[in-house]
C-alpha cells in the first residue's frame, strides 16, 4: 500500500499492487513531488522558517498581451477556473517577456482536451499578436508544456556548453549528495544526450531579433520551423518530443528539473525511482519559490503575490538558503531576464521556506 500525506494541488495518481509495488508516477506527481508549497492562507505545519530577497523591476506594459490571451480564451469557449485562469497568464507572460523558455501546463483539464485548448488558443494568439509567435504547445509522454522556440533553444545551448551553472542531487545516494554536471555520473551523460537531441528540433541561427520586443540584442531564432512532420502530429503549434527519451534511463524529474530552468536538478535513473522517492521523502527540505507582484493600479494600495516558479533542495545540502552561492547566482539571473524585458511586475523575489520530510511508506 502506498500513504501520501501531503497537500498539492496537483493530481497524484498510483497502480497499487503488492510489494515490491509497480508506481505509474504521472509527471504532474513526479515533476513537483518535491516541492510541496503550503497551500495560501494559513501557514503550513511544515513551514518553519522564511527568507526572501526582494528586487524591483523596470516598467513594462504587459495589458495588451493579456488582453489578446482574454480574448483567445473567449474564442476558443475555454472556461478555466479563476486560479488556472491566472496561472495560464503568468505563464504565458513569463514565456513571452523571456523569464523562462518552458512552463508544464499541469491545470486548465486533461489530455487530450488539453492539448486541443492549447492549441487553439495558440492559433488565436498568434494571429492576433506577434508576441506570442514563437509560442508553442509541447508533448513528452503524458506531459504537455508552453515553450518559447526561441527561449529553449538558447536554454539548450548554454546547458550544452556549460555556461548555465547546474547543480544535481543524486538521490540514488543515501542521504543525498551534491554533484556537478560534468562529474562521471551515468545518469547526468544520458542527459546531455537527451539535450543535444532538443537542440536538433530547436537550433540556434545567429540574427537580429527584431521580433521579440522584450530584447534587442543579437539572439537565437528558430523563424524557420524546426520540427519535422513526424513530431508535428499534424499541428504545426504542436510538438511531440515522447521519443527524446528512449532508450534512455533518464527520470522524468530529472529531465522536467532542467527543462523548466530549475538550478537545483534532482538525478536518478529510471531503475531507481523507489529508492529515490524514498531517499528524498525522509529528509527535510527547503523550497526555493521566485515570487512575483502586479504593478500597484488605481484603488489598490498592495497587489498579491503570485508563483513564478518553484523548486526545492534537500535542508542539509542548501544549509545557507537564498545565501546559497548557486541561489544568488540564479536570483541574479532572474532578475537580469527581468531587466532586459521589464514585465509589468512591480517586485520580484526568492522565498526560502523549510519542511520536515513528507510520509511516503512503500
Amino acid at each position: 500500500m502506498v500513504e501520501l500525506i501531503f497537500k498539492s494541488r496537483l493530481g497524484i495518481r498510483f497502480d497499487l499492487g503488492t510489494y515490491p509495488m509497480r508506481l505509474v508516477l504521472y509527471s504532474k506527481f513526479l515533476h513537483r513531488l518535491f516541492p510541496i508549497a503550503p497551500s495560501s492562507g494559513a501557514h503550513s505545519a511544515y513551514e518553519i522558517e522564511a527568507e526572501s530577497a526582494i528586487m524591483e523591476a523596470p516598467e513594462f506594459d504587459e495589458a495588451p498581451a493579456l488582453a489578446v490571451l482574454e480574448s483567445a480564451l473567449s474564442h476558443v469557449q475555454w472556461r478555466l477556473k479563476s486560479s488556472s485562469k491566472r496561472r495560464l497568464q503568468i505563464d504565458a507572460m513569463a514565456l513571452c517577456a523571456g523569464m523562462r523558455p518552458v512552463v508544464m501546463v499541469d491545470y486548465g483539464g486533461k489530455l487530450p482536451e488539453l492539448q486541443q485548448h492549447l492549441c487553439a488558443l495558440l492559433r488565436f494568439c498568434h494571429q492576433e499578436s506577434r508576441i506570442f509567435e514563437h509560442l508553442r504547445v509541447m508533448l513528452i509522454e503524458d506531459m504537455i508544456y508552453l515553450v518559447h522556440r526561441r527561449g529553449l533553444a538558447e536554454h539548450v545551448r548554454s546547458s550544452l556548453n556549460s555556461e548555465a551553472q547546474l547543480f544535481f542531487v543524486d538521490l540514488e545516494q543515501d542521504p543525498p549528495q551534491m554533484i556537478r554536471e560534468r562529474e562521471d555520473n551515468v545518469a547526468a551523460i544520458q542527459l546531455v544526450s537527451v539535450q543535444k537531441i532538443f537542440s536538433l528540433h530547436f537550433p540556434i541561427i545567429e540574427q537580429n531579433n527584431e521580433s521579440l520586443p522584450c530584447n534587442n540584442t543579437s539572439i537565437v531564432s528558430t523563424a524557420t520551423s524546426s520540427v519535422d512532420d513526424s513530431t508535428a502530429l499534424g499541428d504545426p503549434d504542436c510538438i511531440d518530443l515522447s521519443s527524446c527519451l528512449k532508450d534512455t534511463k533518464i527520470s522524468i524529474p530529472t529531465l522536467n528539473g532542467w527543462l523548466l530552468g530549475y538550478p537545483v536538478v534532482y538525478l536518478f535513473s529510471t531503475e531507481h525511482i523507489e529508492e529515490a522517492i524514498y531517499n528524498l521523502s525522509t529528509k527535510s527540505l527547503r523550497i526555493f519559490k521566485i515570487l512575483i507582484s502586479r504593478k500597484k493600479t488605481r484603488g489598490k494600495v498592495t497587489e498579491p503575490e503570485e508563483e513564478l516558479m518553484s523548486f526545492s533542495v534537500p535542508y542539509d545540502l542548501s544549509m545557507g538558503g537564498s545565501r546559497e552561492p548557486w541561489a544568488e547566482a540564479f536570483l541574479s539571473d532572474m532578475h537580469e531576464r527581468w531587466g532586459r524585458c521589464k514585465p509589468a511586475w512591480g517586485a520580484l523575489r526568492m522565498e526560502v521556506t523549510e519542511c520536515y520530510p513528507q510520509a511516503i511508506v512503500l
